[in-house]
């Protein structure tokens, strides 16, 4: 997940959760988000 941008990391939390995809599967990206420091922007479209 370090190879992702930015954006496509957010995307693709985004597109998991609208997918309904396996929790884990989610936690991870959203631990990505939170190492770097994206998390605000995800509460921006939740």
């Amino acid at each position: 997940m370090k190879k992702l941008s930015d954006e496509l990391l957010l995307e693709s939390y985004y597109k998991a959760r609208e997918m309904q995809l396996n929790e884990e599967f989610i936690d991870l990206i959203l631990t990505e988000i939170e190492r770097r420091s994206l998390i605000d922007l995800t509460k921006i479209s939740s």
